[in-house]
């Protein structure tokens, strides 16, 4: 008999967010996250709307409030609902400590803000994202457009704090700067592993010219993990 194949990434990442419909039920306010696996469970919680679930949803980026306005969805915002009960959104990586990295679609401020305001935050991800240490995937720091490279520098001298030289460049859109939906920059940071990740997120943080940066600590609570055979694994932080 033959080994079963390997399903693909974005099957993995199908899986996992069909998975993370359990904790959807009616009357529920939810935060729908940014990328492609976040995709997958807008369009899978759309179908379960038009099967009778009734939910209001808050958007991280304007491509993920263009995907849920087309599926019908309610949508609703922060000011209206600052206390959401879920979010569901993708990283770009985790490590054992439930540690994330985000920001890979430059939507790393606005899904923080949006996660931070929830009860509980859902991670789906498939298996190439569970890491043992964080750094595979460049760190994005989101950073105003005023004085970014006087703000390149002074992230270069708290890297170099942490034992750290990464590779820092501005993220580009053609031969421009990459803007957010909140007009930023972002400089991605090619570090090859992050040390001391709890201790970087603040030191970064408190730079002027930084807005956020794309390491979620503390915030994830679930991650529901699709793995190559098909299967998913719900993971709880204790």
């Amino acid at each position: 008999m033959s080994a079963k194949k390997a399903v693909t990434a974005d099957a993995q990442k199908k899986a996992a967010a069909v998975a993370a419909l359990k904790f959807v039920t009616s009357g529920m306010k939810i935060g729908l996250g940014t990328g492609s696996t976040a995709n997958h469970f807008t369009v899978a919680l759309a179908q379960k709307v038009k099967q009778g679930l009734d939910v209001q949803c808050v958007p991280t980026s304007k491509a993920t409030r263009t995907l849920a306005t087309e599926l019908g969805l309610k949508i609703t915002n922060l000011n209206e609902v600052p206390f959401l009960d879920y979010t569901f959104d993708g990283a770009d990586e985790f490590d054992p400590q439930f540690r994330l990295v985000k920001g890979g679609g430059g939507a790393l401020l606005i899904e923080k803000i949006v996660a931070t305001s929830s009860r509980y935050v859902v991670t789906m991800a498939d298996q190439s994202k569970q890491v043992k240490k964080l750094g595979a995937f460049p760190l994005p720091v989101e950073v105003v457009d005023v004085g970014v490279r006087a703000t390149v520098w002074k992230m270069d001298r708290v890297f170099r704090k942490v034992n750290m030289e990464p590779k820092l460049a501005v993220r580009l859109d053609g031969d421009k700067p990459f803007r957010t939906d909140c007009g930023n920059v972002i400089i991605d940071c090619v570090c090859g592993e992050i040390k001391e990740p709890d201790r970087l997120d603040i030191m970064l943080n408190n730079l002027p010219g930084v807005v956020d940066n794309g390491l979620f600590i503390n915030i994830s609570g679930i991650i529901m993990l699709g793995k190559a055979d098909g299967t998913v694994e719900e993971l709880r932080r204790e």
